[in-house]
């Protein structure tokens, strides 16, 4: 089984969801990056999703400018795989391993290649002959019901259907906006809420990350 974990935009919590899924999925799961950028001096998604479920990661991609893929490349004048050679390696992946989880670079629409490629089009890429599920991870407060029915009728266009929708970094305290969006999400996408992170959970220590994992969300 394939699952992609993709996000309304950059900084919803993508990758403390995609560990949190890893984690939960037992062994024989590897995580794949297709495209990381602006690697720096802080831990890259990767190594975080690693530290955090302690799992098989795989990168196909690092540029260091924090861009979109194909705006990193072209600013360094960098050749960057085209999505058709992504969904192959993963593929590869896909035949040796129980699940692939494949996290995203920002939003849905974000260029993954010089050709316009997206992770919308590597996902719907390999639905053509593999199980495909996709997550979406957004917000909880103000704008996220605009910027989710937006992701939601993107992958719709073309043929995927979101599996749920996954709150990413989930503050103790609601304000007015949280707690109507966590009622009006479901509603405005047709699409359920499977998963809720809590903020901060991306510090906590590996053990009682997994530990805590499986809470976090209403299916495996």
């Amino acid at each position: 089984m394939i699952v992609f974990v993709v996000g309304t935009d950059t900084g919803v919590g993508k990758t403390v969801a995609t560990a949190a899924l890893a984690a939960r999925s037992g062994p024989g799961t590897v995580v794949v990056k297709p495209a990381q950028t602006g690697v720096g001096p802080d831990e890259p998604d990767i190594a975080v999703v690693r530290r955090l479920a302690g799992c098989e990661v795989v990168e196909f991609t690092r540029l260091a400018d924090p861009l979109a893929p194909d705006t990193a490349a072209r600013l360094r004048g960098a050749a960057i795989p085209a999505v058709d050679e992504h969904a192959a390696g993963i593929r590869d992946l896909a035949r040796t391993r129980g699940t692939v989880i494949v996290e995203g670079a920002g939003g849905v629409l974000v260029r993954l290649d010089a050709a316009g490629g997206t992770i919308r089009d590597l996902a719907a890429d390999l639905a053509a002959d593999h199980p495909v599920r996709v997550r979406v991870v957004t917000r909880l407060g103000l704008g996220t019901l605009n910027h989710t029915e937006l992701t939601v009728g993107a992958l719709r266009s073309r043929g995927l259907e979101p599996q749920g929708l996954v709150l990413g970094s989930v503050p103790a305290e609601l304000g007015l906006a949280e707690r109507c969006n966590r009622t009006e999400l479901p509603r405005v996408t047709g699409v359920p809420v499977i998963g809720a992170i809590p903020e901060g959970a991306g510090a906590l220590a590996p053990e009682l990350f997994r530990e805590r994992a499986g809470s976090w969300s209403t299916i495996s």
